[in-house]
């Protein structure tokens, strides 16, 4: 059965650009996948992607941050084209122009308007949070693909009326929680669904569901394993971050700030309207755009509870992004109810792909050759200087006698482990983070090595219970375009009791 009818309303005149046409919607993707290509081989790593290229030396079923997909992704990527920039990012960006392929058969599954369907698909790669975040390798990609997939298939299985779709529902739904666990709220969207629209509950007493259902927790069962075997670490962290300890009203602000400015201020009208042309539309007449509406309400609730008491990442909401584009493009379809007004919708359609891919495209860019300038505010500034900070770090352990260099931070063990390839490179404090990785050479770790602390974590207490001997040595700052970005202290230090890193056995707890 259909799951909607086509929307009604202004259609407007063709754009030079006719995406009723597949060929046309696939060579746009197809350009903008090889430009982000280009991008992924060229752009330095961001401190998070160094820091996923070191679970990825050791691939497993979970991480102290995150599920294992993203790392997998890696791994798959480097065997291909070694340990470089685009090994580590290359499927990222191919997972995107995939989600893509989904998301014009959902469109064309709501609508049976190929136009529409065409719309959906730019206008999702022309949101800034993808146009940039499909060539950054995070956790956030996989699981926004998957989720899609998940969505797909969701609506096949209302379109067809063939239980056998829950199976594809429970694979994709599986896979998404092995790349976040956001991914549970998945599946209280779908149970939602069933409880709003007519006549969908009656799936409950198909076997197909509780099929799909088994299939994804039997995919996340290693999961959950390793965190048994692991003190719960993972969970701990991330579930921990529900509660939180006092109310903060200036987080909700800045997260609706900046999902504005990723979707697009331009594409925001549209959406609005797509939404309230669901809520008008009979729910048993449109079970699919119902579902498309309601499966991501309980992840965008949560989200708006986490806000209440402490900062929501712009790039957490990814998963909801292909149904965004959807809700959209069908309100691209439903504006415009006089010719005045026709005309100023159309021109501010129109204007929604160029707008939103040229922003994207110059962010690249000014990520690529930073444009002449950076700022202490610049956002692309995490992922500048590392080569020549790396560089100085290099010389000073030569001219030091040091064979070995450890950091307090995550994310400089990530980009010091990336840029000095043949120097052995140890995260010093939270051993959990590195639990997956093989244990480091205690023999080596007993003779001279630099330690750099960016914070000044690390007291004189802390390293005397670690080293016989420590002496600071100097300070490094990590500079782009000759703005300073980061300090580090540099130490010296040698004769270390037992292992420093702690990751075979007890250290000092004040440092994590």
């Amino acid at each position: 059965m259909s799951t909607s009818a086509s929307p009604v309303g202004f259609r407007g005149p063709k754009s030079l650009l006719d995406l009723a046409s597949p060929w046309t919607v696939a060579g746009i993707v197809a350009l903008l996948t090889v430009i982000r290509l280009v991008a992924a081989a060229t752009v330095g790593l961001t401190e998070d992607e160094a820091y996923y290229r070191l679970w990825a030396m050791a691939p497993a079923w979970g991480y102290y941050d995150h599920p294992p997909m993203v790392a997998w992704w890696i791994a798959a990527g480097q065997a291909i084209f070694g340990d470089t920039l685009l090994g580590i990012r290359f499927f990222t960006v191919i997972s995107v122009s995939l989600g893509s392929l989904a998301i014009w058969r959902a469109g064309a599954i709501l609508t049976s308007d190929a136009r529409i369907a065409g719309r959906a698909v730019v206008w999702f790669n022309a949101t800034l949070l993808v146009g940039i975040g499909a060539m950054i390798a995070t956790p956030d990609v996989p699981s926004a693909f998957f989720w899609g997939l998940a969505l797909w298939a969701m609506l096949e299985l209302v379109h067809r009326d063939d239980g056998r779709w829950w199976l594809a529902v429970g694979l994709f739904a599986g896979l998404g929680l092995l790349a976040k666990y956001s991914g549970l709220f998945l599946g209280g969207g779908i149970v939602l669904w069933m409880l709003v629209v007519p006549g969908q509950w009656r799936w409950l007493a198909s076997p197909w569901l509780w099929l799909g259902g088994i299939l994804a927790l039997a995919l996340f069962a290693p999961v959950v394993m390793w965190n048994a075997a692991n003190d719960w670490a993972s969970f701990a962290k991330q579930f921990g971050r529900v509660a939180g300890d006092q109310f903060d009203e200036r987080f909700i602000p800045e997260f609706l700030l900046a999902e504005i400015g990723l979707i697009g201020p331009l594409m925001l009208p549209f959406l609005v309207v797509g939404i309230i042309g669901i809520a008008k539309s009979p729910r048993r007449m449109a079970p699919g755009n119902w579902l498309v509406l309601l499966s991501g309400l309980p992840f965008l609730a949560y989200l708006l509870v986490h806000g209440l008491h402490d900062r929501v990442q712009g790039n957490w909401p990814a998963p909801l992004y292909p149904a965004v584009a959807l809700i959209a493009a069908q309100g691209a379809a439903l504006v415009g109810v006089s010719a005045r007004r026709k005309r100023g919708w159309e021109r501010l359609r129109m204007l929604v792909a160029p707008v939103g891919i040229g922003l994207s495209l110059l962010l690249i860019v000014h990520a690529s050759l930073g444009a002449g300038f950076v700022t202490t505010k610049d956002p692309t500034k995490q992922l500048r200087g590392w080569d020549t900070f790396s560089a100085e770090i290099d010389r000073m352990r030569e001219t030091a006698g040091a064979q070995w260099i450890g950091a307090v931070h995550y994310t400089v063990t990530g980009e010091l482990a990336f840029h000095l390839p043949d120097v052995p490179v140890f995260g010093v404090v939270e051993p959990l983070r590195y639990a997956n990785l093989p244990d480091p050479d205690t023999a080596l770790l007993q003779k001279p090595g630099l330690v750099l602390d960016e914070h000044r974590r690390l007291g004189t207490d802390i390293l005397g219970g670690r080293f016989d001997r420590f002496e600071q040595i100097g300070t490094v700052t990590r500079t782009a375009n000759g703005v300073a970005i980061a300090t580090y202290d540099v130490w010296l230090v040698d004769g270390a009791k037992g292992d420093p890193t702690g990751r075979t056995g007890p250290i000092d707890a004040q440092a994590d």
